[in-house]
């Protein structure tokens, strides 16, 4: 594996606050990537904007606007994790879909390979540029564009399961499922339209949970307790 797209949500990243960050949280995901980029491999990253942003639910808004917004609140928290990364040692750049003054760098996937040669991570920020794509679509599309090797997806749950096991304390844990099968069963591990845009261009994923101890280090190792899901 050389490299991989580690898709955080917002809402991890607060930690127990819910909203805005928590730096440790933070902190540990950054000595998690630095093991990792020390020993060679190319991490990107896309962060989700639900920490500070959550206005598909408000009928006043128009969908357009709000989601337009969401993408700000991706780029906020690039712009802060990107920030915590360097102060552990890392190289970082963000990319984002469309200009944003000095802030960013506009996205292009060569672009991208200069920076992952060079051992930087690379954030890319704003989710596709466009409004009624998530950040579900926006990290398996960059995944496909940079060619890498499989999408880990940080969550708070430890997998994929047959139904929402926070309501249901009977739901099944898959090890392992294909995106035919997440498709058909609509499981909703990313949105339908990420699973459709995955399985076309045969990019795998890989659901586990973020707060158990060195999961984005044992994810990448082969010690792994998620759920694969396959092509």
């Amino acid at each position: 594996m050389q490299r991989v797209l580690l898709k955080l949500s917002g809402e991890a990243l607060a930690g127990s606050k819910k909203t805005g960050f928590d730096e440790d949280t933070v902190r540990g995901v950054a000595l998690q990537v630095k093991q990792l980029v020390d020993d060679g491999i190319q991490i990107g990253i896309v962060i989700g904007g639900g920490n500070f942003w959550r206005g598909r639910s408000s009928e006043n808004i128009d969908r357009t606007k709000a989601d337009q917004i969401g993408m700000l609140a991706t780029i906020m928290n690039c712009i802060y994790v990107s920030e915590i990364f360097r102060s552990v040692g890392m190289m970082t750049a963000i990319l984002t879909p469309f200009e944003c003054g000095s802030f960013t760098k506009l996205f292009s996937k060569d672009r991208a390979n200069k920076y992952f040669a060079k051992n930087m991570v690379v954030f890319f920020a704003g989710g596709t540029g466009h409004p009624y794509f998530s950040t579900d679509t926006g990290v398996v599309l960059r995944a496909i564009e940079v060619d890498a090797d499989v999408i880990l997806l940080a969550k708070s749950v430890d997998g994929v399961y047959d139904s929402d096991p926070k309501s249901n304390p009977n739901a099944i844990k898959y090890d392992e499922i294909s995106l035919d099968e997440v498709i058909e069963k609509n499981l909703q591990v990313v949105d339908m339209t990420a699973s459709i845009l995955a399985r076309d261009n045969r990019m795998p994923m890989w659901v586990f949970a973020l707060n158990e101890k060195d999961s984005i280090v044992n994810t990448v190792k082969g010690q792994f307790k998620g759920t694969k899901v396959t092509v």
